[in-house]
């Protein structure tokens, strides 16, 4: 039996010797795609080889840029995020780009605007309305006259926010000379694009022998003195205290004791 197998291994000896090297032709290619696949985990391992891409690279192909053809990477950056990302993937070019920065330019521009016009600061107007209600006294021997008036001051807020209105500082003058002074400290809150009235009063006291004999006189028909009054008006807004000043020229009947409204 044993002459049969020995003959018969001696008939095909060729069939080993291919056998054998196809054998050990695939072990090798194996081992080198291992060692292409081979996980950065394993970089200490001695028995795992590693064959470098930059032979094989050809025409068609590019060196690796993370690993430079090595087919590895370093100890130090094992915990960084290493990925390949086609340069033709749809994520390196969001779509829409220029179109979203011009809308984002557009929105800030247009907060800027609107914050402007808004925040602006405008002028606080404020004028005088005329005289309320007054009263007359005379003394005859002094040749003086005392004056007691209520005049109304409108103002109007013309900004978007609300103006604190604090003090109200204001003198009479009559020919040049004050005759009366008054300030009147007011807690008038007035709202956006709104205006208010202000009633103030000044007494004042009028030293002159002419005025007195227009006063006094029946003779004479008008009975009307000139007073200048000047005042100044102290408001607060977004943190800013701001005077403004008015004046104006009125008419005062001076005949006798006497009320007149004028109430706007």
């Amino acid at each position: 039996m044993e002459k049969i197998i020995s003959w018969l291994r001696n008939l095909c000896p060729g069939s080993e010797t291919d056998e054998g090297k196809s054998i050990l032709q695939k072990s090798p290619s194996a081992k080198d795609k291992e060692s292409y696949y081979a996980s950065i985990n394993e970089g200490d391992s001695v028995d795992v080889s590693c064959v470098p891409c930059a032979g094989i690279a050809s025409r068609d192909s590019v060196t690796c840029p993370t690993c430079q053809g090595t087919g590895r990477i370093p100890r130090e950056q094992e915990q960084q995020l290493v990925a390949l990302i086609p340069y033709g993937d749809q994520r390196l070019k969001p779509r829409r780009t220029k179109l979203y920065v011009t809308l984002t330019v557009a929105i800030c521009l247009l907060m800027t605007c609107l914050m402007m016009y808004f925040l602006f600061p405008r002028s606080i107007a404020v004028i005088p309305s005329g005289l309320n209600a007054s009263s007359i006294s005379f003394d005859n021997s002094t040749s003086s006259i005392t004056l007691n008036m209520t005049n109304i001051l409108n103002v109007t807020n013309n900004n978007f926010y609300t103006v604190h209105v604090a003090q109200l500082a204001l003198e009479v003058l009559h020919k040049t000379l004050v005759i009366g002074k008054n300030t009147v400290m007011t807690q008038l809150d007035i709202r956006p694009l709104q205006g208010a009235q202000i009633l103030y009063n000044v007494s004042s006291t009028i030293l002159d022998n002419n005025t007195y004999k227009i006063c006094t006189w029946s003779r004479i028909k008008v009975h009307n003195v000139l007073l200048h009054i000047q005042g100044t008006l102290t408001c607060s807004y977004l943190s800013h205290t701001e005077q403004l000043s008015f004046e104006n020229y009125q008419y005062v009947d001076c005949r006798g004791n006497a009320v007149i409204p004028i109430m706007s």
